[in-house]
């Protein structure tokens, strides 16, 4: 909101948050992590997305894991660490699009990094993710992480406590400078000197050394060859609307097959979350997740059948599996470029052991600019702080496979497949929403029974978000150990026993969970006569975790 009011755009506003989100949610997200993000520029007419997704190094290959005894890439340590992607992406969205000095864009987040901000319960008890949790390792393993999120005698801070960071408030710092010294000759200069100097000076050297001192794989080069890809989005209609996604490197498109296989039931006849909605949308969503598993991994090194993928006539024969009474317990991919409903057999992978944290940034802005951005990686949990720059690397390689057999397979040069999904809608031609959620798989499932309560049933932006949700998982899972349980359906307890009872006489095997667990959706729409709401799930709070939203009326 201070860039806002201080003259700045939607980007402007979005990246600030970013960077305040991994100075004080580093549990969820830091700028050693990923940020892609989607885009609209009123300004320049277009929508683009940034894959601001990590880079696997040049000398991460096959053999390379095999000879250390690895199946998996490891969840954490500086075997699962890419190139840190999330300040070339900050930097890619400004130069195309900011109107700030980097030095006002980057201040709110250093001047918390440097005098302190409260740690927050989040912070310190989210399970998996925060620092009790990881306190033992802090202190057995990773002095780095000690030195800047315990205290002296190896306590964990208490809640209200003040919590600073020192090296990456000097990072934040060297930065800013270069930006306002460069910036003179304009706000694109400055934007791109900080980024050159994040990934090719000295900042990259001191990765380059830690993580060499730790037999890892990530070197200077690696940093300073990487770039942040600006690329058209992949779209679809869906009635009266038309959403926009990152592309296969995402799981996004699984937003956009959902509506496509959707599109040709009566959803307001089934009625919003009776037990036949429900039924059909997870089976939707298990046709969808099985295409994702079979097909989506880097476009620039796999061939992805994306146009096949979305089509009408290819979702129109996958609609024909959908059984109206009796849950699937079988993955089933499709054949998009043989037009076939079904993938023969012998040609489909299943990962043979069937058996973390994000946070979301929406912007929009007078000018009629929206921004969706979601921000994750780089966590505490997932690899040491390096201690001279006060944030720790992403561990998102643990994403990929290490089976030829699979799209997405561990490669040099090559970005994982991420879970990271962030949304832009418009209405009637004109920009509408965009919005986004934490929750790894289910992002994109959370996010479409918010975007259908608002498209299909006129919720207003708060009542969609709030709204009850469920999570299918069946298909597996993108994170280590890439686990998955077949008709298994998660229902928020709001939604009550007795749909539980109807959905499982349909073959679902249901658990209640939780009131308010599953979604952390963040949104900011824009009306026909130009205002501007925003909606934040409440949902994060029970969760400890906030998710960010900025407008301008």
């Amino acid at each position: 909101m201070d860039m806002l009011k201080g003259g700045g755009n939607a980007f402007d506003a979005a990246a600030a948050a970013v960077l305040v989100e991994g100075v004080v949610n580093p549990h969820m997200f830091t700028i050693g992590g990923e940020c892609p993000a989607l885009l609209y520029s009123a300004n320049a007419g277009e929508v683009v997305s940034l894959n601001g997704n990590t880079e696997a190094p040049e000398k991460a290959t096959l053999q390379a894991y095999r000879s250390r005894g690895y199946t998996l890439v490891p969840p954490r340590g500086v075997l699962s660490a890419g190139v840190p992607a999330a300040f070339s992406a900050l930097g890619a969205m400004l130069e195309r699009y900011g109107s700030l000095p980097l030095e006002a864009v980057i201040e709110p987040a250093l001047v918390l990094a440097r005098d302190g901000y409260p740690a927050h319960e989040g912070l310190l008890y989210m399970d998996g993710f925060s620092i009790t949790e990881h306190r033992n390792r802090f202190l057995e393993e990773w002095p780095g992480s000690a030195e800047i999120y315990l205290s002296p005698d190896g306590s964990p801070p208490s809640a209200g406590d003040r919590m600073k960071n020192p090296p990456l408030a000097g990072v934040l710092d060297f930065l800013m400078e270069t930006g306002r010294k460069a910036g003179r000759d304009g706000v694109k200069e400055g934007v791109r000197s900080a980024v050159e100097a994040f990934y090719e000076g000295d900042i990259a050297r001191e990765i380059d050394t830690f993580v060499r001192e730790r037999e890892g794989f990530l070197t200077h080069g690696d940093l300073a060859r990487f770039r942040t890809v600006v690329e058209p989005p992949v779209s679809v209609a869906f009635r009266d609307t038309r959403v926009f996604k990152c592309g296969p490197w995402s799981q996004g498109p699984v937003f956009l097959q959902m509506l496509r296989l959707l599109e040709g039931l009566d959803l307001e006849k089934l009625g919003h979350n009776g037990d036949e909605y429900i039924h059909l949308w997870v089976e939707a969503a298990k046709l969808a997740y099985a295409d994702r598993e079979q097909y989506y991994a880097d476009p620039r090194l796999v061939d992805v059948p994306m146009k096949e993928l979305l089509s009408e006539e290819y979702n129109e024969l996958r609609r024909r599996l959908l059984d109206t009474t009796r849950a699937s317990r079988r993955h089933r991919p499709g054949d998009p470029r043989r037009s076939k409903a079904l993938l023969p057999e012998e040609e489909v992978f299943l990962w043979k052991e069937w058996g973390l944290g994000t946070v979301h940034v929406a912007a929009g802005d007078e000018e009629g600019n929206l921004a969706a951005l979601t921000p994750s990686g780089g966590w505490i949990g997932g690899n040491e702080v390096v201690s001279a720059l006060g944030f720790p690397l992403t561990s998102r390689l643990q994403t990929f496979y290490l089976d030829e057999a699979h799209p997405n397979v561990l490669a040099p040069r090559k970005r994982p497949r991420t879970t990271l999904s962030p949304s832009l809608a418009f209405r009637d031609g004109k920009p509408w929403m965009a919005f986004g959620t934490m929750g790894g798989d289910q992002q994109d499932q959370w996010t479409l029974q918010f975007f259908l309560n608002r498209a299909v049933f006129g919720m207003g932006l708060q009542e969609a978000v709030e709204a009850p949700k469920c999570t299918c998982k069946q298909f597996p899972g993108t994170f280590h150990p890439h686990d998955a349980f077949p008709a298994r359906l998660a229902l928020e307890g709001r939604m009550g026993e007795s749909l539980r009872r109807a959905l499982e006489a349909r073959g679902h095997e249901v658990e209640l969970e939780g009131d308010w667990v599953a979604g952390y959706v963040c949104a900011v729409s824009r009306r026909e006569d130009g205002l501007l709401q925003s909606a934040a799930d409440p949902r994060g709070r029970m969760a400890l975790v906030f998710p960010s939203c900025a407008l301008a009326w």
